[in-house]
Protein backbone atom coordinates (compact mmCIF):
# COMPACT_ATOMS: atom_id res chain seq x y z
CA UNK A 1 0.00 0.00 0.00
CA UNK A 2 1.54 3.43 -0.93
CA UNK A 3 1.86 6.52 1.63
CA UNK A 4 -0.93 8.41 -0.22
CA UNK A 5 -3.30 5.24 0.25
CA UNK A 6 -2.75 4.89 3.65
CA UNK A 7 -3.61 8.55 4.15
CA UNK A 8 -6.70 8.70 2.18
CA UNK A 9 -7.60 5.50 3.97
CA UNK A 10 -7.11 7.67 7.70
CA UNK A 11 -9.50 10.81 6.06
CA UNK A 12 -11.82 8.60 4.85
CA UNK A 13 -12.09 6.86 8.49
CA UNK A 14 -12.25 10.25 10.11
CA UNK A 15 -15.22 11.55 8.20
CA UNK A 16 -18.88 9.65 8.41
CA UNK A 17 -20.98 11.24 5.66
CA UNK A 18 -18.76 12.36 2.34
CA UNK A 19 -17.78 15.65 2.34
CA UNK A 20 -19.62 16.20 -1.08
CA UNK A 21 -22.75 15.71 0.62
CA UNK A 22 -21.44 18.33 3.72
CA UNK A 23 -20.71 20.84 0.88
CA UNK A 24 -24.78 19.84 -0.51
CA UNK A 25 -25.53 20.15 3.35
CA UNK A 26 -24.02 23.82 3.20
CA UNK A 27 -25.18 24.99 0.28
CA UNK A 28 -28.58 23.61 0.37
CA UNK A 29 -30.38 21.77 3.56
CA UNK A 30 -28.81 24.37 5.86
CA UNK A 31 -30.53 27.28 4.31
CA UNK A 32 -33.83 26.00 4.88
CA UNK A 33 -32.91 23.90 8.11
CA UNK A 34 -31.53 27.65 9.40
CA UNK A 35 -34.82 28.55 9.74
CA UNK A 36 -36.27 25.71 12.07
CA UNK A 37 -33.15 24.70 13.74
CA UNK A 38 -33.07 27.26 16.48
CA UNK A 39 -36.56 26.66 17.71
CA UNK A 40 -37.28 23.01 16.93
CA UNK A 41 -36.54 20.44 19.57
CA UNK A 42 -33.43 18.03 18.87
CA UNK A 43 -31.97 20.93 16.69
CA UNK A 44 -29.89 24.02 17.62
CA UNK A 45 -27.76 26.87 15.57
CA UNK A 46 -24.38 26.32 16.81
CA UNK A 47 -22.82 29.95 16.40
CA UNK A 48 -19.18 29.92 16.19
CA UNK A 49 -16.25 32.24 15.12
CA UNK A 50 -13.60 30.99 12.50
CA UNK A 51 -10.23 30.31 13.72
CA UNK A 52 -8.31 31.23 10.41
CA UNK A 53 -10.97 34.37 9.25
CA UNK A 54 -11.91 35.19 12.55
CA UNK A 55 -15.81 35.32 10.95
CA UNK A 56 -18.97 34.51 12.68
CA UNK A 57 -20.23 31.33 11.09
CA UNK A 58 -23.84 29.75 12.17
CA UNK A 59 -24.25 25.81 11.55
CA UNK A 60 -27.56 23.70 12.07
CA UNK A 61 -27.12 21.26 14.70
CA UNK A 62 -28.79 18.01 16.20
CA UNK A 63 -27.85 18.77 19.97
CA UNK A 64 -29.52 16.90 22.53
CA UNK A 65 -29.14 16.94 26.94
CA UNK A 66 -26.78 15.27 28.14
CA UNK A 67 -26.46 15.09 32.41
CA UNK A 68 -24.91 18.87 32.82
CA UNK A 69 -24.25 19.10 29.65
CA UNK A 70 -24.66 18.73 25.86
CA UNK A 71 -24.14 16.83 23.51
CA UNK A 72 -23.70 16.85 19.23
CA UNK A 73 -23.34 13.61 16.81
CA UNK A 74 -20.64 14.33 14.63
CA UNK A 75 -21.98 12.73 11.04
CA UNK A 76 -19.00 14.29 9.30
CA UNK A 77 -16.34 13.16 11.76
CA UNK A 78 -14.19 15.07 13.67
CA UNK A 79 -12.22 17.23 11.32
CA UNK A 80 -15.36 19.27 10.02
CA UNK A 81 -14.06 23.29 10.61
CA UNK A 82 -16.59 23.64 13.07
CA UNK A 83 -15.83 21.23 15.34
CA UNK A 84 -12.47 22.75 14.85
CA UNK A 85 -13.44 25.95 15.66
CA UNK A 86 -15.47 25.23 19.07
CA UNK A 87 -12.79 23.02 20.12
CA UNK A 88 -9.55 26.07 19.35
CA UNK A 89 -12.18 28.73 20.48
CA UNK A 90 -12.67 26.75 23.68
CA UNK A 91 -16.72 27.27 23.32
CA UNK A 92 -19.26 28.42 21.40
CA UNK A 93 -23.01 29.88 21.87
CA UNK A 94 -25.86 27.67 21.03
CA UNK A 95 -29.41 28.81 19.92
CA UNK A 96 -32.20 26.39 21.23
CA UNK A 97 -35.82 26.59 20.92
CA UNK A 98 -35.16 30.28 20.57
CA UNK A 99 -32.93 30.73 23.42
CA UNK A 100 -29.09 31.31 23.14
CA UNK A 101 -26.48 29.21 25.33
CA UNK A 102 -23.04 29.76 25.71
CA UNK A 103 -21.16 26.17 26.08
CA UNK A 104 -18.14 25.65 27.25
CA UNK A 105 -15.18 22.59 27.60
CA UNK A 106 -15.44 21.47 24.60
CA UNK A 107 -14.53 17.67 24.67
CA UNK A 108 -13.83 14.94 21.60
CA UNK A 109 -15.52 11.88 23.31
CA UNK A 110 -15.47 8.33 21.04
CA UNK A 111 -18.03 6.52 22.18
CA UNK A 112 -19.11 3.33 19.54
CA UNK A 113 -22.16 2.76 22.12
CA UNK A 114 -23.83 5.66 21.52
CA UNK A 115 -24.30 6.12 24.93
CA UNK A 116 -24.80 9.84 25.00
CA UNK A 117 -27.50 10.02 22.65
CA UNK A 118 -31.18 9.30 23.14
CA UNK A 119 -32.10 6.12 22.93
CA UNK A 120 -34.54 6.84 19.82
CA UNK A 121 -31.76 8.39 18.10
CA UNK A 122 -28.70 5.33 18.87
CA UNK A 123 -30.04 3.61 15.71
CA UNK A 124 -29.91 5.99 13.38
CA UNK A 125 -26.31 6.97 14.48
CA UNK A 126 -25.33 3.54 14.47
CA UNK A 127 -26.41 2.93 10.72
CA UNK A 128 -24.86 6.38 9.89
CA UNK A 129 -21.98 4.95 11.47
CA UNK A 130 -21.34 7.52 14.09
CA UNK A 131 -18.70 7.03 16.73
CA UNK A 132 -17.48 11.01 17.46
CA UNK A 133 -19.54 13.22 19.76
CA UNK A 134 -18.57 16.39 20.93
CA UNK A 135 -19.66 17.49 24.48
CA UNK A 136 -19.80 20.71 25.64
CA UNK A 137 -20.74 21.89 28.79
CA UNK A 138 -23.93 24.92 29.49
Amino acid sequence: MTLALLFNMRRISLMVAPRGLARFNRKVTNRVLGKLAPIAPGFGMLVHTGRKSGRTFRTPINIFRDGEGYVIALTYGPESDWVRNVLTAGGCDVIMRGRTVHMTEPALVHDPSRSRMPAITRPLMGALGVADFLVLRG
